[in-house]
């Protein structure tokens, strides 16, 4: 199992989500473009060319309205999120930057703007607009789990950032689930397996059922790759 798919079973319970529909276009894109058994056809289902065609029109109507009425916060707001829905992450952006502009104090696009960047996996520019939802409301944990999460789908990741947003998280409410989670499988990959077997089995006491445990044991259990040899090694100084 590789990272990403950790990763992506984990996030889907408990985050603050974008209007509901965070990470929903990260899975549709992946079943998309799975392989399909031999014989099967790719062919869409006619409710979902349906549905396609419905969130198009709906896109284009709320731009139309969002570019009509440019002073307008909640127009702005509409139209990031009926293009979201399309998938159009970077029209989503443009109008969710508009709605920070003419609210600048408010929080909403400024965490909406972190979780669209995190999908179209701009994952630096995702992790700073967190950071900015964070200093405005430095106790939401959910968003400083999104932090953390955008740290890990990194290239490369940074380990010792997410476990360290983690851990804050963690300080503010003990019983945050996806904290948790992210926070054992950060320490796994980091290397300190005690460490997460232990927040593994705070998981575990919290909730016995979390789909993400067999997972995340998994992880744990799994031999941390071999570190690369230094530029050099193994070749004569002579």
């Amino acid at each position: 199992m590789t990272k990403d798919t950790v990763l992506f079973s984990l996030v889907g319970i408990g985050f603050g989500l974008f209007f509901g529909f965070a990470f929903a276009s990260w899975a549709n894109q992946r079943a998309a473009s799975a392989p399909r058994p031999a014989g099967q056809s790719s062919q869409l289902p006619s409710n979902a060319v349906a549905d396609q065609e419905r969130l198009r029109t709906e896109a284009e109507e709320s731009l139309k309205r969002a570019r009509d009425n440019p002073q307008n916060f909640e127009a702005q707001m509409v139209a990031a999120r009926a293009l979201y829905e399309a998938e159009r992450f970077d029209d989503s952006i443009e109008f969710l930057l508009r709605a920070n502009t003419i609210q600048p104090s408010n929080v909403e696009p400024v965490v909406a703007l972190g979780h669209v960047n995190s999908d179209a996996a701009n994952f630096t520019t995702a992790a700073q607009w967190y950071a900015a939802a964070l200093e405005m409301n430095p106790e939401n944990v959910s968003v400083r789990a999104d932090l953390a999460r955008v740290h890990l789908l990194n290239k490369p990741p940074d380990y010792d950032r997410a476990v360290a947003e983690l851990r804050r998280a963690v300080e503010r409410d003990a019983r945050h689930e996806p904290s948790l989670q992210l926070l054992t499988f950060a320490l796994a990959k980091k290397g300190a397996t005690e460490e997460a077997r232990a927040t593994l089995a705070k998981l575990e006491g919290l909730n016995p059922s979390n789909e993400a445990i067999p997972q995340l044991r998994q992880t744990i259990d799994s031999p941390a790759p071999a570190p690369a040899a230094p530029a050099g090694a193994g070749k004569s100084g002579r």
